[in-house]
């Protein structure tokens, strides 16, 4: 019933404080690798800190994204290639595709799919990626 009224309640929806997702864990079996591999295809490389011996943590950020991945050793209990459906949006998936295709990244050929054109990847260990070109409704 708490729920229901906090939910329902214009008033007290105002307050809500606000919920970022800034970092998602990407689950690799070599860091260094995928470190290059991610820096390759023009993500920045905010942060590479190994505070012990079993932790080693890396954030990379996607040009003009507010939200970041981390790789690592220690971080996830999640088995390496195990994320699908990560997905960022572009302006152009054509130009996106030629940036991927001019990395060395295996990029499956722009499809337009209805809610948008879209360009697939994966990581070297096989977490699946998609880069999404928002369709133009005007």
């Amino acid at each position: 019933m708490i729920h229901t009224l906090f939910l329902s309640d214009p008033a007290t929806m105002l307050d809500r404080m606000e919920w970022k997702i800034e970092l998602v864990a990407i689950p690799v079996t070599d860091v260094d690798r995928a470190k290059d591999f991610y820096t390759s295809i023009g993500f920045n490389a905010d942060h590479d800190h190994t505070p012990s011996p079993e932790i080693r943590f890396v954030q990379l950020t996607p040009p003009g994204s507010g939200c970041s991945i981390c790789i690592g050793r220690g971080l996830t209990s999640a088995a390496p290639g195990s994320v699908e459906g990560m997905q960022m949006v572009v302006a152009s998936a054509d130009k996106a595709y030629e940036q991927l295709i001019a990395a060395g990244v295996a990029a499956t050929p722009v499809e337009d799919m209805g809610w948008g054109r879209f360009t697939f990847f994966a990581d070297p260990d096989g977490n699946k990626w998609a880069i999404q070109e928002l369709p133009n409704y005007s």
